[in-house]
């Protein structure tokens, strides 16, 4: 899926120029777990589930490289584009793959889609990407991301937003790119991880597994946000950029 940890909307900044704290992504993360909990629980929609798994499964299976080669390709859309998840297709890969494989193809994806943003915002620059993701939010943190940041900082940068923002604001910054992929690398594991064992205790009906998973993930976007929240600081007027570069 979209990889999504607590954000943006409904901030609650401390200061004029802090980055907003973002309640409102934690509480409809929150209900999205609890749906899935409700989903998971309910055998009449289990039985539907399992008819269509059945029947999406062979079709993928008689098709194992261009299956995954779909399956990468949405994976990687899904960390480029705000409006976008494959969430939905993490039960027919685990289906067809099982965990292991999943793992890495969805990693893999996110990988690829992440050098994408990169690449198309290094070297088309923003008004290539203004369609495809939130420029109040790129403007935000190129307040505060430039080459020069930390690699530390990156990480927690990439743990802490919108899976497609990292790649825009750092390639925009002209941050450089084998230290993005090696940020990107270690980030986005845990998450690839994370998102197919919540989506394997889904289908195996393990609702404590993934309520302490899905905890878990949020817990990390929550600690993450604030140790980067820390780390960046306000941003003095004085030393406040001009235009967003362009």
């Amino acid at each position: 899926m979209s990889r999504e940890p607590p954000h943006k909307h409904h901030g609650l900044g401390t200061g004029t120029h802090e980055l907003p704290v973002s309640w409102g992504r934690v509480l409809m993360l929150a209900l999205l777990l609890a749906g899935l909990v409700v989903l998971a629980s309910s055998e009449a929609f289990q039985s539907v589930l399992r008819r269509v798994l059945s029947a999406a499964a062979p079709v993928i299976s008689e098709h194992p490289f261009w299956g995954a080669l779909l399956f990468i390709f949405l994976s990687a859309l899904s960390a480029m584009l705000a409006f976008f998840s494959s969430a939905l297709l993490i039960p027919v890969a685990l289906q067809v793959w099982g965990k292991t494989l999943c793992v890495l193809f969805l990693w893999v994806g996110w990988m690829l889609g992440g050098a994408a943003a990169y690449g198309i915002a290094r070297w088309w620059g923003r008004p290539v990407i203004r369609g495809l993701t939130s420029t109040k939010l790129l403007s935000r943190y190129e307040e505060r991301i430039s080459r020069q940041t930390p690699l530390g900082v990156v990480f927690l940068f990439q743990l802490s937003v919108p899976s497609e923002i990292p790649g825009y604001v750092l390639g925009l910054a002209r941050y450089g790119l084998r230290r993005y992929l090696l940020v990107l690398a270690l980030a986005e594991l845990p998450y690839a991880v994370g998102t197919v064992y919540l989506g394997a205790s889904f289908l195996e009906q393990h609702t404590a597994v993934l309520v302490g998973l899905g905890v878990a993930g949020i817990l990390l976007g929550i600690w993450a946000f604030h140790v980067l929240r820390r780390r960046l600081g306000p941003t003095p007027t004085h030393e406040r950029r001009g235009p967003p570069r362009g």
